[in-house]
């Protein structure tokens, strides 16, 4: 079954989250990817199972974004040492215990050697699990990190998620997370010349059934801008222990199905890579009986 052509389309990027959270994830945005269903990835770099997992990743390398999932709230950040729950980052954060510290420019440092080590190479895009890149003292301490580290010398600088939702949007949880950061470090990019994905969607409670979960992304597809991102978790199981596990099966399923192709028609979409670059050509690798989506074909060269 081949996907319909398109007409002339908005590009946006669809990054799966949370590479190597758990083997099922791995797989589940390994497949996607080869079937064109996604765009990028962003990887927890902390996990035991980044130099294991990073081989599935080899023949993908070119055709979508990899990049760091800054970590500060998970289980491996905590078990690192230097992690937090989710609460106590933000309060942190509000009370500027982050602050510019070397302490906290360590651990970013940290990341993104263990992302080089194992990928070979810098990560196309940095952006945060639970959104924690644009914390305060967070985001100056990163965008201070990548400009010494990248900037210069013909060096391409990884861009930058804001977490920040389309125009118009209704959900609040989008807003708050907005509210953490989001004007300010896409203020700190632009001074230093750094490039920024302004818009993030995607974003919702992990609840409902499959049909709640095309139609959030239907609205996604529609209200994302050009240039924007949509984020989702999928994994081709549910692993036990894992809160969302559930929700990523029931998003892998939909991204994985027949319906998702003709979502992005309606909605005028091609997937593309972040904002420095797009898909560029190389077969395809879908499952039987399944459509890879319509990507745009253009490339520009690493």
């Amino acid at each position: 079954m081949k996907a319909p052509k398109q007409t002339a389309c908005k590009g946006v990027t669809l990054c799966a989250d949370d590479f190597c959270v758990n083997a099922s994830t791995s797989l589940g945005i390994v497949k996607l990817a080869f079937m064109e269903r996604i765009s990028a990835t962003s990887v927890m770099v902390l996990s035991p199972r980044w130099r294991q997992d990073v081989a599935r990743l080899a023949d993908l390398r070119g055709r979508i974004d990899v990049g760091l999932h800054l970590d500060w709230t998970s289980d491996f950040a905590l078990a690192t040492g230097h992690g937090l729950s989710l609460g106590a980052a933000i309060l942190k954060a509000a009370l500027g215990g982050f602050g510019r510290t070397a302490a906290t420019r360590s651990v970013i440092e940290r990341q993104l050697d263990l992302f080089e080590a194992y990928w070979g190479a810098p990560p196309d895009h940095v952006d945060g699990h639970q959104h924690v890149q644009q914390f305060g003292g967070i985001r100056e301490a990163l965008v201070q990190t990548l400009t010494s580290r990248y900037g210069g010398q013909g060096k391409r600088t990884p861009y930058l998620r804001i977490s920040r939702p389309s125009a118009g949007s209704a959900d609040l949880k989008s807003w708050v997370i907005a509210a953490l950061g989001a004007a300010a470090l896409e203020k700190l990019a632009a001074n230093c010349g750094i490039i920024a994905a302004k818009t993030l969607t995607g974003v919702y409670d992990f609840s409902g059934d499959p049909a709640r979960y095309a139609a959030l992304m239907a609205h996604w597809l529609n209200t994302t801008p050009d240039a924007g991102i949509i984020m989702c978790h999928p994994a081709q199981a549910a692993e036990p222990g894992d809160a969302i596990g559930i929700a990523r099966n029931r998003e892998f399923n939909y991204l994985s199905g027949t319906e998702f192709p003709a979502a992005l028609v309606r909605a005028q979409v091609q997937l593309v890579r972040g904002p420095t670059r797009v898909i560029a050509s190389g077969p395809s690798h879908p499952g039987p009986d399944l459509p890879p989506v319509p990507v745009r074909r253009r490339w520009m060269p690493d």
